[in-house]
């Protein structure tokens, strides 16, 4: 995840309505694929991670981001939760790469970096921002390298040695206004770096956060808009 967004949102992250529908997108993705051991990629604050450990029977979970200034221990719900800069081979159930290949880039070689730490077997859930016509300031501000369609991301995790088992894109509802709010922002002020986060009270949380539960059972299917690609993969 963005440390950048985190430092904007503070404590409200929890509640904010992107964080808490892309938790839900998540726990969707691996509905009924029981998880003991998480590998959190570029991890950030674990936001993922806590809220797994947190709401599902995994029992333990290595957040790893070469951001860190110290390798540290936490415990979340009297589970360990364990932060590194780097790591060797992993036992886990599961790998997120949450909003984090379009960071770098070489993305298939830092994904296949991961994939080789697994055992097969292991399920890799991947995030991304979406659709390049859709670049502005935001992209800039988080120092994106690209953003993607579902076929490129589903090419990108098949050429790292994976099995797509789920490509789809994530927050349709919300993709028109954010998409017209993106297009006339830079056309306004070109590609000034600036995030598009912001805090927002409990009735705009809510109503949200209420749009994309809707989404929720039909994510699979959803191969037409939204602001993120969703991926569900395997390694074989």
């Amino acid at each position: 995840m963005d440390l950048k967004e985190q430092d904007l949102l503070g404590e409200d992250i929890r509640s904010h309505w992107y964080y808490r529908s892309k938790c839900a997108a998540l726990l969707r993705l691996i509905k009924g694929r029981p998880v003991r051991g998480i590998l959190d990629v570029g991890a950030g604050s674990g936001f993922f991670s806590r809220e797994l450990l947190a709401r599902t029977a995994a029992r333990e979970a290595l957040c790893v981001d070469t951001g860190y200034e110290r390798d540290r221990d936490e415990t979340v719900s009297g589970k360990p939760l364990h932060f590194r800069r780097s790591c060797g081979a992993v036992d886990a159930d599961l790998v997120l790469l949450m909003d984090v290949l379009e960071h770098v880039k070489d993305d298939r070689g830092l994904l296949a970096e991961y994939v080789a730490k697994v055992a097969p077997g292991t399920w890799v859930v991947i995030t991304v921002p979406a659709f390049r016509f859709l670049w502005s300031g935001h992209d800039v501000f988080l120092e994106h390298e690209r953003r993607y369609t579902v076929g490129e991301v589903e090419t990108l995790v098949r050429s790292a040695g994976l099995e797509v088992m789920t490509g789809a894109y994530f927050f349709g509802l919300v993709f028109p206004l954010a998409a017209v709010r993106r297009l006339v922002s830079r056309a306004a002020d070109g590609n000034e770096p600036r995030s598009d986060m912001s805090r927002h009270g409990p009735v705009v949380n809510g109503a949200l956060s209420a749009a994309c539960r809707l989404e929720l059972p039909f994510l699979k299917w959803n191969r037409l808009a939204g602001l993120s690609v969703c991926c569900l993969a395997r390694k074989p």
